[in-house]
């Protein structure tokens, strides 16, 4: 089962972000094993250098840590996945500001908006 990928962004970026997503949903709970490089490869329909990218950089952030002989793991560190959490929720919200202001709309009318979706159906 192979996923579509936006081709204005890196592949292995797009990965990252999905494995993030994972960690910080708690589909990935802390000192799970990830797939090994081939599996992962395999799930994505992608290369396996480009897993491997992923991995060397999720590990080059700290978000996981590979065992010599073992796999790689997300990490035990508490710290490092509640700022994964909330770098995620800052992006997300910036890239929702930064739309809303520029379809015209003020601050308290995205509040009212936010507020008014969250009670009703929205969510």
């Amino acid at each position: 089962m192979t996923e579509e990928f936006d081709a204005t962004k890196p592949i292995y970026m797009q990965i990252m972000e999905k494995v993030n997503k994972k960690i910080v949903r708690n589909e990935w709970k802390s000192g799970d094993k990830l797939p090994s490089v081939r599996e992962m490869a395999v799930q994505t329909g992608v290369n396996p250098n480009t897993i491997q990218r992923t991995y060397s950089e999720l590990e080059r952030m700290g978000i996981v840590e590979t065992r010599r002989g073992q796999g790689t793991f997300v990490t035990e560190n508490e710290e490092v996945i509640k700022r994964l959490r909330e770098q995620l929720k800052q992006e997300i919200m910036s890239d929702f500001v930064r739309n809303m202001k520029e379809l015209g709309f003020t601050i308290d009318e995205i509040v009212a908006s936010l507020k008014d979706f969250s009670q009703g159906e929205g969510v």
